[in-house]
């Protein structure tokens, strides 16, 4: 069966190295289009701006000393569908936030594959 996100160009803002290389390779088998990996707001805003279309995004909530939720506004303010992933299990989102999906780390592939699914062109969906 092939994936929602075959064809997308999806943002993937993500500070732990590794991980963010071991999403890229899964990212790019189910076909998307991986803009990054970036792992500062500075960075995200910055390949925001310079792209025209961004399909969806992948936001870690915590970038080092920073939080993602500049960038998370302004995927919001062009219409563009993502999900927050993080380690913290106890993670309390603004509430302007409270629409959009959490996909907890370590991923289960399940969830995951549930979160990208819920990935939706026509608006943000929860994860999972």
């Amino acid at each position: 069966m092939p994936s929602r996100i075959q064809g997308l160009r999806l943002l993937l803002v993500e500070d732990e190295f590794v991980l963010a290389l071991g999403l890229t390779d899964t990212l790019g088998d189910l076909g998307a289009e991986v803009l990054g990996p970036v792992a500062t707001v500075g960075d995200a805003m910055a390949l925001i701006e310079s792209m025209p279309e961004i399909d969806a995004a992948i936001l870690d909530v915590n970038l080092g000393t920073e939080v993602v939720y500049p960038v998370a506004d302004a995927l919001i303010a062009r219409s563009v569908p993502f999900f927050f992933s993080t380690a913290n299990a106890h993670v309390v989102l603004p509430p302007r936030f409270a629409h959009i999906g959490v996909c907890r780390k370590p991923f289960a592939a399940a969830e995951f594959r549930a979160a990208l699914d819920g990935l939706d062109a026509d608006g943000m969906r929860r994860a999972g």
